[in-house]
């Protein structure tokens, strides 16, 4: 099982999709929109950027929103890539979305047959054991709505600046679970559980 999960675009497009072992003609990926449905119209915004921006480097993506799917209807799209990128806005959301439309369990019956899997952001946190300390969290969430996928050993914090330390530490205080924290341009490659951090710079240590 291959993972390439980062903080933003300045990662992929630098690092992780020739982290893919796929080239760029060949790459067919399966693009999930989903998480920027529970963010505001600012992030939408950036987001139809970002993607702008995949078009423009010349990479082939088709998107889709798992949101109300059938396992049916996403089996049938995924046939045909070899990469799934799944990227940011409500980590919450998206993780509930995926539980909803049984695309938790599809994913992993994907990764297993070979897709190559990105991660961006909201679409790292979730491969880890748990969300607890990303984004759109509701009051008194269970701790079944707060599981991740774990197909991950760690948690992963994206965004990072040195002047969100204080902040980033107070989130990840009471954590049970390792914690990886990303600067935009960094990220980590996976493959059959051995993981290596990959970025521009140093990776954050705030313990």
């Amino acid at each position: 099982m291959k993972l390439i999960l980062g903080s933003d675009l300045i990662f992929l497009l630098k690092y992780g999709y020739n982290l893919t072992g796929i080239s760029k003609d060949q790459m067919r990926i399966g693009y999930v929109n989903t998480a920027v449905k529970g963010r505001d119209e600012k992030t939408k915004l950036f987001m139809e950027n970002v993607k702008n921006k995949i078009r423009e480097n010349g990479y082939n993506f088709e998107e889709i929103d798992i949101e109300g799917k059938t396992i049916e209807e996403l089996k049938e799209f995924f046939k045909d890539k070899n990469a799934i990128h799944i990227d940011g806005g409500s980590t919450f959301y998206l993780l509930n979305a995926m539980k909803e439309s049984n695309f938790d369990n599809l994913l992993v019956e994907l990764l297993t047959q070979g897709k190559v899997f990105i991660g961006t952001s909201a679409g790292a946190a979730i491969m880890g054991p748990t969300i607890r300390s990303s984004s759109g969290i509701p009051e008194n969430p269970t701790e079944e709505m707060l599981k991740g996928l774990n197909l991950m050993p760690y948690m992963i914090q994206a965004h990072y600046t040195d002047d969100k330390k204080d902040e980033y530490k107070e989130k990840i205080k009471d954590l049970q679970v390792p914690v990886k924290i990303f600067r935009d341009g960094q990220g980590m490659f996976c493959e059959d559980g051995v993981c290596k951090f990959v970025g521009d710079g140093e990776e954050v240590k705030l313990n």
